[in-house]
Protein backbone atom coordinates (compact mmCIF):
# COMPACT_ATOMS: atom_id res chain seq x y z
CA UNK A 1 0.00 0.00 0.00
CA UNK A 2 1.48 3.32 -1.09
CA UNK A 3 -0.39 5.99 0.88
CA UNK A 4 0.93 9.55 0.77
CA UNK A 5 1.62 10.82 4.27
CA UNK A 6 0.28 14.29 5.07
CA UNK A 7 3.17 16.50 6.21
CA UNK A 8 1.33 17.76 9.31
CA UNK A 9 -1.43 15.74 10.97
CA UNK A 10 -3.49 16.88 13.94
CA UNK A 11 -3.37 14.46 16.87
CA UNK A 12 -6.26 14.59 19.35
CA UNK A 13 -5.66 13.03 22.79
CA UNK A 14 -8.74 11.46 24.32
CA UNK A 15 -9.16 9.47 27.50
CA UNK A 16 -11.14 6.58 25.98
CA UNK A 17 -13.42 8.21 23.36
CA UNK A 18 -11.19 8.27 20.26
CA UNK A 19 -13.28 5.93 18.12
CA UNK A 20 -16.58 7.43 19.30
CA UNK A 21 -15.33 10.97 18.54
CA UNK A 22 -14.00 9.99 15.09
CA UNK A 23 -17.36 8.44 14.23
CA UNK A 24 -19.13 11.58 15.48
CA UNK A 25 -16.99 13.95 13.37
CA UNK A 26 -17.14 11.81 10.23
CA UNK A 27 -20.94 11.71 10.54
CA UNK A 28 -21.06 15.53 10.44
CA UNK A 29 -18.63 16.44 7.66
CA UNK A 30 -19.78 15.28 4.23
CA UNK A 31 -16.32 14.72 2.75
CA UNK A 32 -14.98 12.48 5.51
CA UNK A 33 -13.95 8.94 6.21
CA UNK A 34 -12.76 6.63 8.94
CA UNK A 35 -9.46 5.01 8.16
CA UNK A 36 -7.10 2.80 10.15
CA UNK A 37 -7.77 1.71 13.74
CA UNK A 38 -4.87 0.38 15.80
CA UNK A 39 -5.27 -1.49 19.06
CA UNK A 40 -3.21 -1.81 22.22
CA UNK A 41 -1.22 -4.98 22.72
CA UNK A 42 -0.33 -6.78 25.91
CA UNK A 43 2.59 -4.43 26.67
CA UNK A 44 0.32 -1.42 27.33
CA UNK A 45 -1.77 -3.44 29.79
CA UNK A 46 1.38 -4.13 31.79
CA UNK A 47 2.25 -0.41 31.92
CA UNK A 48 -1.07 1.13 32.97
CA UNK A 49 -3.84 -1.42 32.79
CA UNK A 50 -5.33 -0.54 29.38
CA UNK A 51 -7.01 -3.66 28.08
CA UNK A 52 -5.28 -5.62 25.37
CA UNK A 53 -7.24 -5.08 22.16
CA UNK A 54 -8.64 -1.68 23.24
CA UNK A 55 -8.55 1.04 20.58
CA UNK A 56 -5.26 2.95 20.68
CA UNK A 57 -5.60 5.23 17.64
CA UNK A 58 -8.14 6.03 14.97
CA UNK A 59 -7.08 7.72 11.76
CA UNK A 60 -9.79 9.72 10.04
CA UNK A 61 -10.21 12.48 7.51
CA UNK A 62 -12.49 15.54 7.47
CA UNK A 63 -12.72 17.67 4.32
CA UNK A 64 -9.28 16.49 3.18
CA UNK A 65 -7.63 17.12 6.57
CA UNK A 66 -6.20 14.03 8.26
CA UNK A 67 -6.49 13.47 12.01
CA UNK A 68 -5.37 10.88 14.51
CA UNK A 69 -7.46 10.33 17.64
CA UNK A 70 -5.52 8.67 20.45
CA UNK A 71 -6.89 6.97 23.55
CA UNK A 72 -4.06 8.04 25.83
CA UNK A 73 -5.73 8.33 29.21
CA UNK A 74 -7.19 11.13 31.34
CA UNK A 75 -4.01 13.11 32.07
CA UNK A 76 -4.43 15.66 29.23
CA UNK A 77 -7.53 17.74 28.47
CA UNK A 78 -8.54 19.95 25.55
CA UNK A 79 -8.60 23.71 26.04
CA UNK A 80 -9.93 26.57 23.87
CA UNK A 81 -6.30 27.60 23.26
CA UNK A 82 -6.55 25.43 20.15
CA UNK A 83 -9.68 25.34 18.02
CA UNK A 84 -10.82 24.23 14.60
CA UNK A 85 -12.25 26.84 12.25
CA UNK A 86 -15.05 25.84 9.90
CA UNK A 87 -15.48 28.39 7.09
CA UNK A 88 -19.08 28.49 5.90
CA UNK A 89 -20.50 29.91 2.67
CA UNK A 90 -24.13 30.26 3.82
CA UNK A 91 -26.21 30.72 6.94
CA UNK A 92 -27.66 27.25 6.41
CA UNK A 93 -24.14 25.84 6.53
CA UNK A 94 -23.38 27.79 9.74
CA UNK A 95 -26.61 26.53 11.28
CA UNK A 96 -25.85 22.93 10.27
CA UNK A 97 -22.33 22.80 11.74
CA UNK A 98 -23.36 24.80 14.80
CA UNK A 99 -26.27 22.48 15.57
CA UNK A 100 -24.32 19.27 14.96
CA UNK A 101 -21.10 20.21 16.74
CA UNK A 102 -22.72 21.94 19.73
CA UNK A 103 -25.04 19.00 20.46
CA UNK A 104 -24.19 17.84 23.97
CA UNK A 105 -21.46 20.46 24.31
CA UNK A 106 -20.86 23.26 26.80
CA UNK A 107 -23.49 25.97 26.17
CA UNK A 108 -21.59 28.45 28.39
CA UNK A 109 -18.67 28.30 25.95
CA UNK A 110 -20.79 29.50 23.01
CA UNK A 111 -19.73 33.01 22.10
CA UNK A 112 -18.77 34.91 18.93
CA UNK A 113 -19.05 31.83 16.73
CA UNK A 114 -17.09 29.62 19.15
CA UNK A 115 -18.47 26.44 20.67
CA UNK A 116 -17.23 23.44 22.60
CA UNK A 117 -18.45 20.04 21.49
CA UNK A 118 -19.30 17.10 23.73
CA UNK A 119 -15.62 16.05 23.74
CA UNK A 120 -14.55 19.52 24.95
CA UNK A 121 -12.97 20.43 21.60
CA UNK A 122 -13.40 24.06 20.56
CA UNK A 123 -14.70 25.00 17.11
CA UNK A 124 -15.20 28.34 15.38
CA UNK A 125 -18.11 28.27 12.94
CA UNK A 126 -17.67 31.41 10.86
CA UNK A 127 -18.68 32.90 7.52
CA UNK A 128 -16.01 32.83 4.81
CA UNK A 129 -16.15 36.62 4.52
CA UNK A 130 -15.69 37.37 8.25
CA UNK A 131 -11.96 38.09 7.99
CA UNK A 132 -12.59 40.44 5.08
CA UNK A 133 -15.25 42.32 7.06
CA UNK A 134 -13.24 42.67 10.28
CA UNK A 135 -10.18 43.83 8.34
CA UNK A 136 -12.11 46.28 6.14
CA UNK A 137 -9.87 49.28 5.41
CA UNK A 138 -12.68 51.56 6.59
CA UNK A 139 -12.36 51.45 10.40
CA UNK A 140 -16.05 52.33 10.84
CA UNK A 141 -17.01 49.20 8.91
CA UNK A 142 -14.68 46.87 10.80
CA UNK A 143 -15.64 48.34 14.19
CA UNK A 144 -19.35 47.86 13.49
CA UNK A 145 -18.73 44.26 12.46
CA UNK A 146 -16.69 43.58 15.61
CA UNK A 147 -19.37 45.16 17.79
CA UNK A 148 -22.08 43.06 16.15
CA UNK A 149 -20.00 39.88 16.35
CA UNK A 150 -19.22 40.35 20.04
CA UNK A 151 -22.95 40.31 20.77
CA UNK A 152 -23.53 37.04 18.91
CA UNK A 153 -23.47 33.49 20.09
CA UNK A 154 -23.80 31.84 16.66
CA UNK A 155 -22.69 33.91 13.66
CA UNK A 156 -25.44 35.62 11.66
CA UNK A 157 -24.04 36.38 8.22
CA UNK A 158 -26.72 38.88 7.23
CA UNK A 159 -26.41 40.82 10.50
CA UNK A 160 -22.62 41.00 10.07
CA UNK A 161 -22.95 42.18 6.47
CA UNK A 162 -25.51 44.80 7.50
CA UNK A 163 -23.19 46.00 10.27
CA UNK A 164 -20.36 46.29 7.75
CA UNK A 165 -22.55 48.25 5.31
CA UNK A 166 -23.78 50.52 8.08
Amino acid sequence: MNTKIQKITTNLWFDQQAEEAAKFYTSIFKDSKMERITRYGAERHEINGISEGAVMTVEFELEGQRFVALNGGPQYQFTPAISFIVHCETQDEIDYYWDKLSEGGDEKAQVCGWLKDKYNISWQIIPVNLTQMVSDPNPDHSERVMKAMLQMKKMDIRALEQACEG
